[in-house]
């Protein structure tokens, strides 16, 4: 195990305290290899987590998803996604939303995530943090690579340990 999935597990669990309505949901492009990790992440998740905890599969649209997610008034929201950080494939990271101009997402969402996170900010108070996967490859394609499938396994366990029904 590394530093930086050692860091993730210790930043998820500070991130998460004191949480008591949790939304987490996976974006991406189900047809551009590793830009599929946010959704195959929440597609894991589905029946292992808290039923204080909603999941979505965003896909490419987080957007349409403020309506359902407001609803909820969560009080922490995950955004999980692919993005080049210039790390190595697999690696990861959680960053607050304010920082998203220092990554390039890999799915061409039609609001910035940017906006969107601000949005459900204002209209839930929720904490926002978006958890960022550094992709092999985003040519077409439906498989995982395997540094990526392996970052998937690791943090769906830190994701269902922190978040166990």
């Amino acid at each position: 195990m590394t530093n930086t999935k050692y860091d993730l597990r210790v930043k998820l669990e500070k991130w998460l305290r004191n949480s008591k309505k949790v939304v987490i949901a996976g974006i991406g492009n189900p047809i551009r290899s590793d830009d599929i990790i946010g959704l195959k992440i929440v597609q894991e998740l589905k029946n292992k987590l808290s039923d204080e905890v909603e999941l979505y599969e965003c896909e490419t649209v987080p957007e349409n998803f403020i309506e359902p997610i407001t609803k909820l008034n969560p009080s922490h929201v995950l955004l999980i996604d692919a993005a080049f950080l210039g790390l190595k494939p697999g690696d990861s990271r959680l960053v607050n939303p304010k920082k998203i101009i220092d990554f390039s997402p890999i799915s061409s969402h039609t609001l910035p995530l940017r906006i969107f996170c601000e949005l459900i900010q204002k209209m839930t108070d929720a904490k926002i943090a978006l958890l960022l996967i550094e992709p092999k490859k985003t040519n077409f394609g439906e498989k995982l690579s395997p540094e990526v499938k392996d970052a998937s396994i690791f943090i769906i366990n830190i994701l269902i340990n922190l978040l166990k029904k």
